[in-house]
């Protein structure tokens, strides 16, 4: 089941911008964080990490548990 991500919304808002603004400062689509807000997709860690930052607030507030951890093998 998919839960909009209204605190990802809120801060996005507060520090206003839109979702063309934060996803031209993350080099990604407008969609990807239509994606996020919408509870389509969450962010991988880097990317979690770099929201946080532009929004001045905490990964774990952001996006708790849906933050998706990347393994690769070496």
């Amino acid at each position: 089941m998919r839960v909009k991500n209204i605190k990802l919304v809120k801060a996005r808002k507060d520090k206003g911008l839109t979702q063309e603004n934060l996803a031209d400062k993350l080099n990604v689509k407008k969609s990807t964080i239509s994606n996020w807000e919408n509870g389509y997709s969450s962010p991988q860690v880097a990317q979690a990490i770099k929201v946080a930052t532009l929004l001045n607030t905490e990964v774990s507030f952001l996006f708790s548990s849906e933050v998706q951890d990347v393994h690769t093998n070496e």
